[in-house]
């Protein structure tokens, strides 16, 4: 899936639109033994507005997030759809509609089963059914002729945290007294995924669409538990292996200026191609270019591919993902943090002797701690 097909279905993932319909509804509550204490399976139309409202919240959060990041595609090897696989278990339920009770038992059961997560938990599953129009050359909705109904099932699992709010006011007695229980309240999803993935504008049950709130940690048990399918490295992982990579490559010549550079450059590609439906990616190609042009040797250069071959197995990077939204120069016993406007503000060079960080003040006006103070 893309951008503008992710767009398209956040757009339409609502009460409101005429051709969106949610059918059934799952959801359970699953403690911190994995056992599901209690569940329920209904019509959708049967909720309450409240219930409802809320439920679909839930359910359109699993696609927000930056695609390559908080949204990753992941692609079913070939005995996932053997019997007992995951493939299977989604697609049978997706076709049921989730009105086969023993099947959708199955589905909250496997996911019960085979999550690992921290804390108690909710699950909120739906069966979808998005009637999909043509398109005309200008790329425009002909809503007078559908193309077909794009049927998926989407989940949701969100933490289920216990608050002890302790004094409250009583209207009853019209008094502050303490609250003497405990509420177990349903946060916004940490994770989920989307079955079948539309892609081309076409349901394709060969890969499965997965969320994660937090991109930097992401919980690696849905896609390789829960999905089977193969885990590949979270966003904050693939920095971790590009800064290795450049650091094995540039070695010595690695300075202030060719670290900043690099950055600056691939925010530069990334923005150029932030219209595009696809996620920019960095591959060695134009990562020498991007080397290149932020002053590396070709002597240097000429590690690059078989250090990207070790490192990422001809992979390409995902440039959002290597971004740094701001620079930081680190010392033993100094942190300075420079704003992206003010990179070329900061350089470093010997004085008297000594090397030194020289920032370039173009507002005389420093505070320390907070209190106006000096320059001499």
């Amino acid at each position: 899936m893309n951008k503008k097909e992710i767009n398209e279905l956040k757009k339409n993932f609502s009460d409101d639109c005429g051709y969106f319909t949610v059918n059934n509804v799952l959801s359970a509550f699953v403690d911190s033994e994995k056992n599901i204490k209690c569940k329920t399976n209904v019509s959708y139309v049967t909720l309450s507005q409240d219930e409802s409202e809320q439920i679909l919240i839930n359910l359109k959060k699993v696609l927000s997030g930056q695609l390559g990041k908080n949204l990753n595609e992941f692609a079913f090897p070939n005995p996932s759809y053997a019997e007992g696989g995951a493939q299977k278990l989604l697609y049978d339920n997706m076709m049921a509609k989730f009105k086969d009770e023993e099947l959708a038992d199955r589905f909250l059961e496997h996911i019960a089963g085979k999550l690992a997560y921290v804390s108690t938990y909710a699950i909120f599953a739906a069966h979808c059914t998005y009637s999909v129009f043509n398109k005309n050359k200008n790329d425009d909705t002909d809503y007078d002729e559908s193309e077909m109904n794009y049927n998926f099932i989407i989940t949701a699992v969100s933490p289920v945290n216990t608050r002890f709010d302790g004094l409250i006011y009583d209207d009853e007695s019209n008094s502050i007294i303490k609250k003497a229980t405990a509420d177990k309240i349903v946060e916004l999803p940490s994770d989920g995924f989307l079955f079948p993935v539309f892609s081309d504008r076409t349901p394709d049950v060969n890969a499965v669409m997965v969320y994660t709130k937090n991109a930097k940690k992401p919980n690696a048990s849905v896609v390789q538990d829960v999905l089977d399918c193969e885990f590949t490295m979270s966003g904050e992982s693939e920095k971790t292996v590009f800064k290795a990579l450049i650091n094995n490559v540039v070695g010595d010549e690695l300075d202030y200026d060719i670290v900043t550079k690099v950055n600056a450059k691939i925010q530069d590609f990334a923005a150029q191609n932030s219209a595009d439906t696809e996620i920019p990616k960095v591959d060695e190609k134009r990562l020498t270019s991007i080397l290149w042009d932020a002053g590396v040797s070709q002597e240097k250069l000429e590690k690059l591919p078989a250090v990207y071959e070790k490192a990422m197995e001809k992979k390409p990077f995902t440039a959002y993902n290597l971004i740094e939204k701001k620079t930081t120069i680190t010392t033993p016993s100094i942190t300075v943090n420079v704003g992206k406007d003010a990179v070329d503000k900061v350089r470093t060079q010997l004085v008297d002797g000594r090397r030194c960080i020289v920032i370039a003040l173009d507002d005389a006006e420093v505070e320390v701690n907070g209190i106006p103070a000096n320059l001499e």
